[in-house]
């Protein structure tokens, strides 16, 4: 290989290094609500992306990404274009049938986590341009004072 072939084929390679780098993520969470709650088009489940696990101590400063909400208690949620990695992922059941997100959940409001160790969110690692698939499900063991 000469210098000139050496030359282009690294400019190429850096150019699709940067554009990795910059790719945005997909990912689908395969969402199960197994507890005693009705869901339909008024009380929706909703998956919520954070891209920091402080959400669960109550951080007032954490907020999310983005949310999502389906009318069924098994659906898959897609999320387009997370510019965040690794991200986060939490689960609220609405009781009430009044709630879209812009607040705290309302009190009884059941609540999920994708989780390894109960209580501690898991991480989930996005590959760049890629769509990464969990699994998640939650009951109404834990709810919203």
């Amino acid at each position: 290989m000469d210098r000139r072939s050496f030359l282009v084929s690294g400019t190429v390679f850096s150019a699709l290094t940067i554009r990795a780098q910059t790719e945005s993520s997909k990912l689908v969470v395969q969402v199960s609500y197994t507890g005693s709650g009705i869901v339909d088009e008024s009380h929706k489940v909703y998956v919520v992306l954070w891209d920091t696990p402080d959400f669960v101590k109550g951080d007032a400063s954490s907020q999310p990404i983005t949310l999502k909400g389906v009318n069924s208690k098994s659906a898959a949620v897609q999320f387009d274009d997370v510019q965040k990695n690794p991200v986060y992922i939490s689960m609220v059941y609405d009781p009430t049938g009044k709630w879209e997100g812009t607040t705290a959940p309302p009190a009884g409001a059941s609540l999920g986590l994708f989780q390894k160790e109960p209580g501690t969110p898991a991480p989930i690692q996005l590959e760049p341009g890629k769509t990464t698939k969990i699994s998640a499900s939650f009951d109404d063991s834990f709810k919203m004072k």
